[in-house]
């Protein structure tokens, strides 16, 4: 049932950040939501801030004086002061997540990652951005974390851009259930989804999932009346999903969907791995190296070799997860 007719305004859900004018997650200018919670663990994640579904505190120790001011007004006694490694030590089982820290924090070393927001405060932001998606054909995307984590909220924000005339787009790694992407295909104009792997053992033991029910949930959208435009994108991970056999296994999955438009093959980078330190987690990619752009370029000149239907193209953003 869709939910967005009536009380959809109200609707809330976790946020980590949204941002303006991108142009690698969809068609001209994007307002890009970026939602809150991820049932996947890939290991290589350049938003580590947005697998936990609540708020979260990050704490930047190359901007702390160890001034002691949040250590005094912390509530739950979480924060206890390191003078000789001029730092502060953070108790996470103790915190209530009352982020008081923040607001006396003078150098901004501690930041809050989320936050709670209605579908109508959302929605606010989104209408601030209408004139560039006239003027450029774009409109809002949807990313994470992963939007089919909140259904409801993402399905909400979509209808309520649809009855606006905004385009639509969702990034998702589609495991979800059935039912959640039944309620947001009816919304979308584009979809982007991440294929990491096609070999389910290869795919559990690297994103702490196996790819079953990614892969069935892309199939029944073939049975869907929704004319729904969709891109696959394969993050290029050195050493993990780049062999050719992975790569054909992947094109030859496509071409059995009529609405996959473009395989996109996207470069990994380490853009998020500072974020890993600041939220006391520890980046275990730092061995891996990002394919060049010759690289890229070869492996979708093959693949393009070899597609019967689906074009190939070396993407010109980067993986997200």
């Amino acid at each position: 049932m869709i939910i967005y007719k009536s009380q959809a305004k109200s609707i809330s859900g976790n946020v980590l950040r949204i941002e303006r004018s991108s142009i690698h997650d969809g068609a001209g200018l994007r307002t890009v939501l970026f939602l809150k919670g991820c049932p996947l663990s890939c290991p290589w994640c350049s938003t580590p801030e947005s697998k936990h579904p609540g708020e979260e505190r990050g704490y930047n120790p190359y901007l702390c004086t160890s001034c002691q001011r949040c250590v005094a007004v912390c509530p739950s006694k979480a924060l206890s002061s390191d003078v000789k490694e001029n730092r502060v030590d953070y108790d996470k089982n103790k915190c209530g997540l009352c982020f008081r820290c923040i607001d006396v924090c003078l150098n901004s070393a501690i930041k809050k990652y989320g936050c709670r927001m209605t579908v109508q405060q959302v929605m606010d932001e989104i209408y601030k951005d209408e004139i560039f998606y006239y003027h450029s054909g774009g409109g809002i995307t949807i990313s994470g974390g992963e939007p089919l984590a909140q259904p409801a909220f993402t399905a909400a924000i979509l209808g309520e851009c649809r009855k606006a005339g905004i385009n639509t787009a969702i990034e998702s790694s589609f495991y979800a259930e059935k039912q959640d992407i039944e309620l947001i295909l009816p919304l979308l104009n584009d979809l982007y989804i991440d294929i990491k792997h096609m070999d389910d053992t290869l795919h559990k033991n690297w994103i702490g999932e196996g790819n079953t029910i990614i892969l069935d949930n892309l199939l029944k959208t073939e049975s869907s009346p929704h004319p729904v435009n969709i891109v696959i994108r394969i993050p290029l991970i050195r050493g993990f999903n780049d062999d050719r056999h992975n790569l054909i296994e992947v094109l030859h999955f496509a071409e059995k969907l009529s609405k996959v438009k473009l395989i996109e093959l996207l470069p990994y980078h380490r853009l998020g791995s500072e974020t890993y330190s600041h939220l006391g987690l520890n980046y275990t990619c730092t061995e891996i190296t990002t394919h060049s752009i010759k690289e890229l370029e070869e492996l979708s000149a093959f693949m393009t070799s070899k597609s019967k239907t689906v074009p190939v193209a070396a993407g010109s953003g980067f993986n997200a997860g």
